[in-house]
């Protein structure tokens, strides 16, 4: 699951970053309000901001993640003890609020609270299957290399395991916002196809992918 981090202060942005790398997310570090807004359509599964940034605070940059991403969790972290601010952050619709200095461990737990896996493996076959934890394929126990755009096409399907993922959300997530071609996703997909048990992607003509029904959490 990929985190965007918005928090001027670089050695504790570096800290957090680590820390949930260590979890095995995957983890986007701003600085800059305007700079992390330009990045929020970027497939994020959860935003961790702070309030007081420079140029867009977070606040401001929440406001807008509610009315685009209604379901993202948010949690806000600020060195400003303002009863009004904490306030404010909760009416505009954050899950949750830490006070500067917090334990670290503290935020890992509030992460991963919010940001629940159904569950560790996605199974293709009994000789087949995808850990969400570590981020790797074992195929008749031998670890099968994947690149990080596979990857994350397969988190895809970590919450809603049969829903069919779109062009359009194939290239907001796997290519993180960037533009591409309906061509690179085939590639994409033709290469990860060869990984799998035969028929384990399905094409949604007109639409994108899908799996297999015979695939499930496990």
């Amino acid at each position: 699951m990929k985190i965007l981090v918005l928090e001027d202060n670089k050695r504790l942005s570096s800290v957090i970053k680590n820390a949930l790398k260590q979890e095995s997310y995957v983890v986007d570090c701003f600085y800059d309000g305007d700079e992390a807004l330009d990045a929020l359509s970027n497939g994020y599964s959860c935003f961790i901001l702070d309030i007081n940034v420079p140029n867009l605070d977070g606040i401001s940059i929440l406001e807008y993640i509610r009315i685009h991403h209604l379901n993202v969790p948010v949690i806000i972290i600020s060195s400003n003890h303002d009863l009004e601010k904490v306030q404010k952050a909760y009416e505009v619709g954050c899950n949750d609020y830490l006070k500067k200095p917090f334990y670290i461990f503290e935020l890992i737990q509030k992460v991963k609270k919010l940001c629940i896996l159904p569950k560790m493996f996605l199974e293709f076959d009994e000789n087949c299957k995808y850990n969400f934890i570590n981020h790797r394929l074992l195929k008749n126990e031998i670890e099968c290399e994947l690149t990080k755009k596979e990857i994350l096409f397969l988190e895809l399907f970590s919450k809603n395991l049969h829903h069919v993922t779109t062009y359009e959300e194939i290239e907001e997530y796997v290519w993180e916002g960037e533009e591409t071609t309906l061509v690179n996703i085939r590639s994409m997909i033709k290469r990860l196809r060869k990984k799998l048990p035969e028929n384990s992607i399905i094409i949604i003509k007109g639409m994108g992918y899908s799996l297999c029904k015979s695939v499930s959490f496990s």
